[in-house]
């Protein structure tokens, strides 16, 4: 039974492996076919713009800043510049490839208290809002500034809750055309967008929350950070094989006009915007995008990367490392952010940065992906805030005008469709309402000065809160049973599915919580001590947990069973035992890698002594290896 499990196993490794490398070869084609060829795409200032915008980027809202309430740009910028001042961002050493990557740009994680969000093999641990919920008053878990500045972005939560969930339909696009002093932009030209039905029905949504079938790209990165700007050494070029629109779109480079392009699209580079204007950004034009003479190509390409997607979807759905699979969750009523994930960029500070690939829109801070882990239908909503300093100093009385920081859109998986650049001002907030996060990408294009974001979501957390792994050590330490006199435990029940059900959850607050947390999440406890007492409790419970896997060994050496049953429980035990030592071996590896090492000890990883059972502080006589081999032993000899 173990041999056919085991080439059962084989077979589907091997099955996996070649049809990742097959989507490889087939992108990088797509690729070649492009060529060297811009894209072609829009800003405020080009002819097109607001047809584009209503037609194809229909879900994207702005707010600029003179609509906000001044009073709160006030608090919400001290409360940035605090967190940065006390070194609360923090960059994250994420998982890219089987490699470990430094992001690019410095992080924090606000919200619920007990929630966290996971992206990239990294989960992060929620710094709570500190508003006047119950679970957090009257907790002494961080100073007074830090709790102010963490109560000023849960104001700024609130109200950026009020203002999506009362837009409607027709506010989609209103408020970069009305707001206080913008100058009107360009009449639109009378041409029809050709794509409209086309975009729609070709998108095939890469979702983050599966970190996107493009494993080797941007699209598998969260809302802030490029992961090829700065570490293209670590095996994440920048070039177009391997960015982020590797699947996406891929034609001939021999392009002609179309009838149905859009009128006045042109290419764009660094652009100077204090405001909207119908000033031309600098830049050359490119040639004229069509694809008419290419429809039929263009739309087997469109299906074949359809499908690219949907088998992603299904080979990558629910890879949050949980056992427990549930039916995705669905955005509906009044919108509630959960978290907000905090950014920090000084472009000043990078080395180098990349130039966007395929539009030509500049250089890029963040590469082009979806926001991951979110839950679906639901918006996202992005505070920007640009500073000279760490003084929070604008210098407006600068000659200089200063090039600003702007967002880059583009439908996933459409060629017909031209991408949209939006100029963002200091204050600017902007909205990804209904599924625009799934159907279509974004990009962050650096300004030059340095820039917080605040990017407030509805983050997937059916797995992922304090109380959801709380519920699970329960369900697992409810086959264990104590005598209260001797203190000696033993196990309830011996039914195979019960304890495989135990392993999982072993298995599940090791490596999704502990493992995490020590990894990267400990940095925080010296600025919020939140986390530390929930912790200390899951590592009790993980012992309690050994132990159990302890009890379960006993019993399945124990003779004078029946021998389909113990081979049964062998192998439930042999499966969880080979995954567990694995999974450890790898975190092992992470926690002393080189990168981790260049870390200041504050903020480097840390490999508990208490894992495994081979710890000689743990009453446990026989490390994971030998387990292992005792129970394959046994196997054998049955």
């Amino acid at each position: 039974m173990k041999a056919r499990q085991c080439k059962h196993n084989s077979r589907n490794m091997k099955r996996s492996g070649d049809s990742e490398g097959e989507k490889r070869r087939k992108r990088r084609r797509l690729l070649q076919e492009l060529g060297d060829q811009k894209i072609p795409f829009l800003g405020p200032s080009d002819r097109g713009f607001q047809q584009l915008w209503d037609s194809s980027y229909f879900g994207l809202v702005l707010r600029k800043s003179c609509s906000l309430p001044a009073e709160l740009h006030s608090r919400v910028q001290a409360a940035l510049l605090t967190l940065r001042k006390k070194g609360c961002l923090l960059k994250d050493l994420v998982r890219v490839r089987d490699r470990d990557v430094f992001t690019a740009v410095s992080r924090a994680l606000l919200g619920e208290p007990g929630h966290t969000y996971r992206y990239l093999d990294t989960r992060l641990f929620a710094i709570p809002w500190h508003s006047e919920d119950a679970e957090v008053k009257g907790q002494n878990c961080c100073d007074p500034d830090l709790r102010d500045a963490c109560k000023a972005l849960w104001e700024l939560n609130t109200f950026l809750c009020s203002d999506v969930s009362q837009l409607k339909e027709g506010d989609q696009f209103s408020q970069c055309m009305k707001a206080e002093g913008e100058a009107k932009l360009v009449e639109e030209g009378e041409t029809e967008s050709k794509h409209s039905d086309d975009s729609k029905n070709s998108e095939g949504g890469d979702s983050e929350s599966r970190q996107s079938e493009e494993g080797d790209t941007e699209s598998k990165h969260s809302e802030e950070w490029d992961i090829e700007s700065k570490h293209s050494e670590e095996g994440c070029s920048g070039s177009k094989q391997e960015a982020g629109w590797e699947t996406e779109e891929g034609e001939s480079s021999q392009v002609k006009p179309s009838e149905g392009s859009f009128a006045g699209v042109s290419e764009h580079s660094e652009g100077k915007c204090p405001g909207w204007t119908t000033e031309a950004f600098s830049g050359t034009k490119p040639e004229p995008v069509g694809l008419e003479a290419q429809e039929k190509p263009v739309a087997q390409l469109k299906h074949s990367l359809s499908d690219y997607h949907i088998q992603d979807r299904e080979e990558l759905a629910g890879g949050l490392g949980c056992s427990q699979t549930s039916p995705p969750q669905v955005c509906t009523g009044p919108v509630k952010f959960n978290v907000t994930l905090l950014n920090y960029m000084d472009p000043a500070q990078m080395s180098h940065l990349k130039e966007e690939p395929y539009y030509g829109m500049g250089k890029m801070a963040v590469g082009w992906h979806h926001d991951e882990n979110l839950i679906t239908h639901s918006p996202v909503a992005v505070y920007n805030y640009s500073c000279h300093d760490d003084k929070g100093e604008c210098s407006e009385g600068s000659s200089v005008e200063k090039a600003c920081w702007r967002i880059g859109l583009k439908v996933a998986w459409d060629i017909h469709t031209p991408g949209l650049m939006l100029p963002l001002e200091s204050g600017d907030c902007y909205y990804m309402r209904d599924d625009l996060n799934n159907t279509h990408q974004h990009c962050v294009l650096a300004g030059e000065t340095a820039r917080f974001s605040s990017t407030h979501r509805v983050a997937e957390c059916s797995k992922g809160t304090l109380t959801y792994i709380q519920s699970r050590c329960q369900e697992a330490l409810s086959n264990l049973h104590t005598d209260p006199e001797t203190g000696s435990h033993s196990l309830v029940t011996l039914q195979p599915t019960a304890l495989q059900h135990c392993e999982e959850i072993h298995n599940e607050v090791e490596f999704e919580w502990l493992r995490q947390y020590w990894f990267q999440g400990q940095r925080y406890a010296r600025f919020c001590s939140w986390w530390t007492r929930p912790m200390e409790q899951l590592e009790k419970d993980w012992k309690l947990m050994e132990t159990m896997t302890m009890l379960f060994l006993a019993t399945v050496e124990e003779e004078g069973q029946a021998e389909e049953r113990r081979r049964e429980m062998a192998e439930t035990l042999l499966s969880a035992l080979t995954d567990r030592h694995q999974q450890r071996q790898t975190w092992r590896d992470r926690c002393h890698s080189s990168l981790a090492q260049t870390l200041p000890p504050e903020e480097a990883p840390v490999d508990r002594p208490f894992w495994g059972v081979d710890d000689p502080g743990m009453p446990l006589p026989f490390d994971l290896a030998d387990i292992i081999s005792r129970v394959e032993s046994l196997l054998w000899r049955m």
